[in-house]
């Protein structure tokens, strides 16, 4: 990785105790680019579907009431369409009302993709952050090896501004198809603006380092650009909203 890069540091490895989980799929059709390599949207939606499984084989108390606020993916290289991938996860950290998710792919026996995603638990009725329970934080804790994380954001600290000379904005409309059980924007939706520069830019593969957060949701009928900014060593895709509010920044470093 670049210098810029390797300020966020390396995954961890998976713990050899603790609570962990595992399950093995296909890179199907939906999944890939028209040349085959699997999409950033699909490994986001792949996250998902791993930590609603795990949460559930858990037993986790109210394993639905988490919304991420950042997830980031080290790709060491992308599998390719009907490459069978193996994905564990656990936890990695904890905080008060927050916990990283860690997940790793692999492919061919090899680590092509891992993953951290920070999960707050709200209460869905005020949207507003809940303290894990004592059973909760047990249970998690136990691949932690007592690791600590805070729920500061980064990449959307100290960026020019949204009219600076080299920003390129493009609208960006919402689709009904792009919305999710809870009322707002998929995760997985905000990985498509990446994926549509990567196309634009076909030279820039991996291995690259990709971060999302999210600053505020997106809703039904939202009127929605991309700002695009290439800075120092990366690129800064923005969620903007019509009154210019932030939703969501993402960042690409290329290795």
């Amino acid at each position: 990785m670049t210098q810029e890069a390797s300020k966020y540091g390396l995954p961890s490895p998976i713990p050899e105790s603790g609570r962990r989980f595992a399950v093995v799929r296909k890179v199907r059709l939906g999944d890939v680019t028209p040349k085959g390599r699997v999409r950033l949207d699909a490994v986001a939606r792949y996250l998902q579907d791993i930590a609603t499984d795990d949460s559930l084989d858990g037993g986790y108390d109210e394993p639905h009431s988490w919304v991420v606020r950042r997830t980031q993916m080290w790709v060491r290289s992308f599998p390719k369409y009907l490459d069978q991938v193996e994905l564990a996860t656990w936890c990695g950290a904890l905080g008060s009302h927050w916990a990283e998710r860690r997940t790793q792919i692999k492919c061919a026996g090899a680590v092509a993709i891992d993953c951290a995603a920070l999960w707050v638990r709200v209460d869905f009725e005020t949207m507003k952050p809940v303290a894990l329970s004592k059973e909760l934080s047990e249970l998690l804790s136990s691949a932690t090896n007592g690791r600590k994380i805070s729920s500061r954001l980064e990449i959307g600290r100290n960026l020019p501004d949204l009219s600076s000379n080299n920003a390129i904005s493009q609208d960006w409309p919402i689709r009904f198809s792009d919305m999710d059980a809870v009322g707002h924007l998929n995760n997985a939706a905000y990985w498509e603006v990446l994926e549509e520069y990567l196309g634009a830019n076909s030279g820039q593969r991996a291995p690259l380092l990709a971060t999302v957060e999210h600053h505020g949701a997106i809703d039904p009928g939202n009127q929605v650009r991309i700002v695009t900014q290439k800075l120092d060593g990366r690129v800064v895709l923005r969620h903007v909203l019509a009154d210019d509010t932030v939703a969501a920044v993402t960042e690409l470093i290329l290795a």
